[in-house]
């Protein structure tokens, strides 16, 4: 009797251990599919943030490469600092502008804008002085679409889309690449501090030069 009893608490006490073992084993692969679900859904997200940072960066990437500048095709000199960067057209069209009694020469170039603008010369410009142009409001000029960029080179005469502005343009082309809808219509061809000397308003008078 008392090894009957013995017995069946042994076999009692075994199966026990073998429920509990069997509770640890199922317990622990919940939590093993739970932490791998975690761990998957963490990868997951991680690729799809990681895709749409890649577009972004692409897209930017993209728009960077679209970003028409003033330097792009440009011929330029980096000799003297203290003349126009860009070359003159040869061929161009020569003209002055009457600053007052100062007289600033230029050529102007063979684009649409810089045609129209010849056809209306000689001309009286207002312009005003800011901290690195002379600019004023002047008449609409067509313009095509490929000529309109970003920025300028120190000597530019430019003509702006979004105004119309027409603007001749002395310093700070490292930072002007921030400042669009710039259409090149030529450039100066005097020492930059001759302009860049004058202060005030002006009514430009801009005559084919003989």
């Amino acid at each position: 009797m008392y090894r009957r009893v013995l017995c069946i608490l042994m076999l009692t006490a075994v199966l026990s251990a073998c429920l509990f073992g069997c509770g640890s084993v199922d317990n622990a692969a919940e939590n093993e599919t739970g932490t791998t679900e975690q761990r998957e859904g963490q990868t997951s997200e991680l690729i799809e943030n990681s895709g749409e940072t890649a577009e972004k960066t692409e897209n930017a990437m993209q728009g960077e490469e679209q970003k028409r500048l003033a330097k792009d095709s440009a011929e330029m000199q980096t000799e003297d600092p203290s003349m126009p960067t860009r070359v003159p057209m040869e061929g161009g069209t020569k003209i002055n502008m009457y600053f007052g009694d100062k007289v600033i020469p230029g050529v102007l170039n063979d684009s649409d804008t810089a045609k129209a603008l010849i056809e209306k010369l000689p001309i009286t410009q207002h312009v005003s002085r800011y901290s690195h142009d002379f600019c004023g409001v002047t008449e609409d000029l067509p313009y095509k679409e490929e000529d309109v960029h970003y920025g300028w080179l120190n000597g530019d005469i430019d003509y702006a889309t979004d105004a119309p502005y027409f603007t001749i343009l002395f310093e700070d082309e490292d930072i002007s690449d921030q400042y669009g809808y710039q259409v090149n219509i030529g450039v100066i061809t005097c020492p930059l501090e001759e302009i860049a000397s004058l202060e005030g308003d002006f009514d430009v008078r801009i005559e084919l030069a003989e």
